[in-house]
């Protein structure tokens, strides 16, 4: 155990460090591989992207994770022997990445694995007095650390949970510290399963700097594209773009009270799911509505959620650029209805910002794990939402 101990006091004091961030969404399409090259920390860190690749899940690897994936009750032992498999699995994919690249395990620093999410519980959606917020990943850091012989850091939302957070969105401390900018307003919007985003300032006012999920973004859509269409996701709208939006569905959608919940907050599947989409059909009375009108709708609800987060959250007289990354960058129908009612803000791809719209939570995860072994503080202070705090726990190889 010393040596590794020693071995990464010494990675903590290196001018830069090669670190490979790990990140699989809710969409459990697959696995983000960023290998990153980052110098400094805090506000000065400096990322060279070096590769990047999303490892597709298998059919059956993804189908063990639905069997417990954001569902309240399980078979426990299936989350038990999915722990250690999970690790095991994107360990092998991590491996397999750097004989790709011509890469020796031994010239990586670090691992930041996010771990695949399963359940999100915090206080304000769970309601249980004597309980705090939760959430839980799995993916164990220790079985990766030892598969590839790198030293891993995992687990990051607990300490987030620890400090009074609800363990999302994380983005925002990369955000801050990679792409914050003097003189111009930024929104940074992510568009996973759940769609986020992060305020940044063009004052530079710490202080000032906020986030917060705002409700589905492709999780829904995905959901219900596999479904009726026996496809992933809806690519680039077009099964939306073939419907049209049900008013009444849509009304019945919004009426959720998540939507008119004060920031900062956090959701996830368990809350956006069949059920929910089910329940809005049968109150707003429809006998009958096509598959096109659904996906439109559920599309126009993701484009909606956010846009009126995004009003609710800025000074109406200030100008603001909008840079957006995830899946539903990629959904053209989407992107026109935060377009159009957005209008008065310049909407563009995070991918003008230096890094590819696909990689950047992966990457977020490799800045997060810097900051662990190299950072001092995040100088957020103490506001809810965004403790100012330092993430992950460290597994060692051996």
């Amino acid at each position: 155990m010393k040596k590794y101990i020693e071995r990464l006091s010494q990675i903590s004091d290196q001018r830069t460090r090669r670190i490979i961030g790990l990140m699989s969404g809710t969409s459990l399409d697959g696995l983000d591989i960023a290998l990153c090259n980052i110098e400094g920390s805090g506000v000065k860190t400096v990322l060279k992207l070096e590769h990047f690749v999303t490892v597709p899940y298998k059919d059956d690897f993804r189908e063990e994770i639905r069997k417990i994936f954001a569902k309240q009750q399980i078979d426990f032992q299936q989350l038990c022997v999915l722990n250690p498999y999970i690790g095991n699995e994107h360990g092998r994919m991590i491996l397999d990445c750097l004989e790709e690249w011509n890469i020796l395990p031994e010239n990586i620093d670090l691992i930041a694995s996010h771990g695949q999410t399963v359940f999100h519980a915090p206080k304000k959606q769970h309601k249980l007095s004597k309980f705090s917020n939760s959430t839980l990943q799995i993916g164990d850091g220790d079985h990766i650390a030892v598969k590839t012989g790198i030293i891993t850091i995992s687990d990051f939302r607990q300490k987030h949970i620890a400090a009074g957070g609800e363990g999302a969105p994380l983005a925002v401390y990369g955000d801050h510290f990679m792409f914050s900018k003097i003189g111009e307003n930024r929104i940074l919007l992510n568009m996973g399963g759940i769609a986020n985003f992060t305020f940044l300032p063009g004052n530079g006012d710490i202080s000032a700097i906020f986030t917060t999920d705002t409700g589905p973004g492709n999780t829904l859509i995905d959901a219900y594209t596999r479904r009726f269409f026996k496809k992933p996701y809806d690519e680039n709208g077009e099964i939306a773009s073939k419907g049209a939006v049900n008013l009444k569905l849509l009304d019945a959608l919004k009426s959720l009270p998540f939507f008119a919940a004060s920031f900062p907050k956090t959701t996830g599947p368990e809350v956006f799911n069949f059920d929910y989409v089910e329940d809005a059909i049968h109150k707003s009375g429809l006998t009958s509505v096509s598959r096109q009108d659904i996906i439109a709708t559920l599309t126009r609800l993701s484009a909606d959620s956010i846009c009126d987060a995004i009003r609710r959250a800025i000074d109406q007289n200030e100008s603001y650029t909008i840079y957006a990354s995830g899946g539903g960058a990629h959904n053209s129908v989407l992107m026109e209805f935060i377009r159009q009612q957005l209008s008065a803000s310049s909407v563009k791809l995070i991918d003008e910002l230096g890094v590819p719209g696909d990689a950047k939570e992966a990457v977020l995860f490799a800045v997060l794990a810097n900051e662990t072994v190299a950072g001092t503080s995040s100088a957020f202070g103490e506001r809810e939402g965004v403790p100012g705090v330092s993430m992950g726990k460290v597994s060692f190889p051996g």
